[in-house]
C-alpha cells in the first residue's frame, strides 16, 4: 500500500471512530473529515485507473507485437483502434476489463517460432491455447512461467528442444502432446502441487522417470517417447496406455524388468587330446551346412516374391485394360475422372474444415467437435442433433444430416440461405457448417431453455389441439 493510501485509510478509521465517539467528534470539524474523504476518493481514482489502463495497453502490446511476429494464415481482426477485451478474436479479460484472462487461438495457422518477450508479458493471463497451429522452434521459457497460468495446450504443433523449467505454481492442466521436444523431462513438473493433467505423448524425451508422487495428478500420458528404466512406484496406478511406446521402459503396469545376467565364468582348460580335432572338424562341416542351407532357402523365398510380384502386375494390366475397355463402351469414348474419396490422399488446405459464418466468435475446428463429449438431444426426419461440450466447457447443438445427397455448390447456397434466416431475433442462428461426400454437420447455438416440442407438450392444456 503506498503512503498516501496509508495515511488516507487512517483518516477515514478517524472519522468513524469520532463519529462514534462525541469528544472526539468535538475535537475535529465534520467538513475537515468530507474534504478528507473526497480527497482519498481523487487519490485512489487518479492513482490506480491510471495503473489499470497501463497494464491492459501493456497487454494490448505484447498482443500485437505477437501477431507481427508470427504469421497466421486465417486473419485476426486484432486493430489497435478497437477495444481488446470485446471485439479481438480469442481474447478475454477479467471482470473488471483490466487484464488479459485468457488467449485461445486454436487452428488458425500459426507458423513459425514464438519470440520471447511477447506472449510472456501476458503476467494475468489463466488459459493459453495454441493447439493444432504449425509453431516450431523453442518454447520461450517466459510462457509456461507467467505467474497466474493455470491451462497450457500447446499439443499438435513442432516444438523442439528442451521442455522448460520453470513453470508457474498455479499450473493446472499442461500439454505438450504430439511435437519434437527432447532431453529430460524436468524435475520442476513433478513438483507442481496443482497439477492434475500432463499429456507429453508423442515426444522424443528420454531419461528416467523420476520417483514423485505428485497428489493431485489424475490425466498422466507418457507414450511414445524414449524414456527408459523403471516406472516409479508412484505412478504405477496409471494405466498402460499412460506409457507404451517407450521400448526401454519396464515395470506395472508394463512388463516387468528382467534382472541383468551375470557374466559366465570362464570355461576350465583341459590338455589336449586327439579326439579334439575331429570335433573341431566336426564343428566346421555344421556350420558350412547350416550357411549352405540359409542360402538356399534364401535364394527360393526371393525367388517365390519374385513370382508373385510378376503374377500382381499380369493381373492388374489385364485389369485395367478391361476397365478401359469398359469406359470406352459405356462412355462413348470419354474418359470419366474418378471419384475422390474422402479423407483419401493429400488433404487440401481447405478440406475438412469448419465453415463458420461472419460475425461467430467460436475458436475451434472439426478435430474438435469429433473429440468432444456428445449427448443425443433428438432424431428427425433429416438427421439426429447432438448437444457437443468442446474444450473449456463450450456447448454447441450439431444437427448431423443423414441420407442428403447434394453438390458441394448447392449445399453452400442452401447454407447462406439459412445463415440470413438464422438473423431473425426468434431463430436459432447458424454459425457453421461442414460438407463432405460422406458427412454434413450443422453447428448451432445451445439454448438451455428446452426444446420447442418440449414447450409444447408442456403446455398442452392451453392449447385446442394436441400436437
Amino acid at each position: 500500500m503506498f503512503p498516501g493510501e496509508q495515511k488516507g485509510l487512517k483518516m477515514v478509521q478517524f472519522y468513524y471512530y469520532c463519529h462514534s465517539h462525541i469528544p472526539c467528534a468535538r475535537q475535529l470539524p465534520m467538513k475537515l473529515f468530507s474534504t478528507s474523504l473526497v480527497l482519498l476518493f481523487l487519490f485512489v481514482v487518479v492513482t490506480l485507473l491510471p495503473l489499470a489502463i497501463a497494464d491492459l495497453d501493456a497487454d494490448k502490446q505484447a498482443l500485437l507485437d505477437f501477431a507481427a511476429a508470427v504469421p497466421h494464415r486465417r486473419k485476426l481482426n486484432w486493430n489497435s483502434a478497437t477495444p481488446v477485451c470485446t471485439s479481438w478474436v480469442g481474447i478475454n479479460c477479467t471482470g473488471d476489463g483490466s487484464r488479459v484472462r485468457s488467449l485461445r487461438l486454436p487452428g488458425i495457422g500459426l507458423t513459425g517460432s514464438i519470440p520471447a518477450t511477447t506472449l510472456g508479458k501476458l503476467d494475468a493471463l489463466k488459459i493459453l491455447s495454441l493447439r493444432s497451429n504449425l509453431l516450431n522452434g523453442k518454447l520461450p521459457s517466459d510462457i509456461p512461467s507467467l505467474p497466474s497460468l493455470q491451462y497450457l495446450f500447446l499439443q499438435h504443433n513442432n516444438f523442439s528442444g528442451d521442455i522448460p523449467a520453470s513453470f508457474s505454481p498455479q499450473l493446472t492442466v499442461l500439454d505438450l502432446s504430439f511435437n519434437s521436444f527432447t532431453g529430460n523431462i524436468p524435475l520442476t513438473i513433478w513438483n507442481l502441487t496443482q497439477l492434475t493433467g500432463l499429456n507429453l505423448q508423442n515426444n522424443s524425451l528420454s531419461g528416467a522417470i523420476p520417483d514423485v508422487n505428485p497428489s493431485k495428478l489424475k490425466h498422466l500420458n507418457l507414450s511414445y517417447n524414449n524414456l527408459n528404466g523403471s516406472i516409479p512406484s508412484s505412478l504405477q496406478r496409471f494405466p498402460n496406455s499412460s506409457f507404451v511406446g517407450n521400448s526401454l521402459l519396464c515395470g506395472p503396469p508394463l512388463n516387468n524388468c528382467s534382472l541383468i545376467p551375470l557374466s559366465p565364468s570362464p570355461a576350465p582348460s583341459f590338455p589336449s587330446s586327439p579326439i579334439a580335432p575331429e570335433k573341431q572338424g566336426s564343428k566346421k562341416k555344421l556350420s558350412m551346412g547350416i550357411i549352405i542351407a540359409i542360402a538356399v532357402g534364401g535364394a527360393v523365398v526371393l525367388f517365390l516374391v519374385v513370382l508373385m510380384i510378376f503374377l500382381c502386375c499380369l493381373r492388374k494390366k489385364d485389369s485395367e485394360g478391361s476397365g478401359v475397355a469398359k469406359g470406352k463402351a459405356s462412355g462413348g469414348g470419354r474418359s470419366e475422372k474418378p471419384k475422390e474419396e474422402f479423407g483419401s490422399g493429400v488433404q487440401e488446405p481447405d478440406k475438412n474444415k469448419l465453415v463458420f459464418f461472419e460475425g461467430c466468435s467460436y475458436n475451434f475446428d472439426l478435430e474438435d467437435l469429433l473429440r468432444a463429449s456428445a449427448e443425443v438431444l433428438g432424431k428427425g426426419s433429416y438427421g439426429t442433433a447432438y448437444k457437443a461440450v468442446l474444450e473449456e466447457s463450450t456447448t454447441v447443438v450439431v444437427k448431423r444430416l443423414k441420407e442428403v445427397v447434394v453438390g458441394k455448390r448447392d449445399f453452400e447456397q442452401q447454407m447462406d440461405i439459412v445463415g440470413r434466416v438464422g438473423q431473425h431475433p426468434n431463430v436459432v442462428p447458424l454459425r457453421a457448417y461442414y460438407y463432405s461426400k460422406d458427412e454434413k454437420l450443422l453447428v448451432y447455438d445451445y439454448v438451455s431453455g428446452g426444446s420447442l416440442s418440449a414447450m409444447l407438450h408442456g403446455m398442452h392444456f392451453l392449447l385446442p389441439f394436441t400436437f
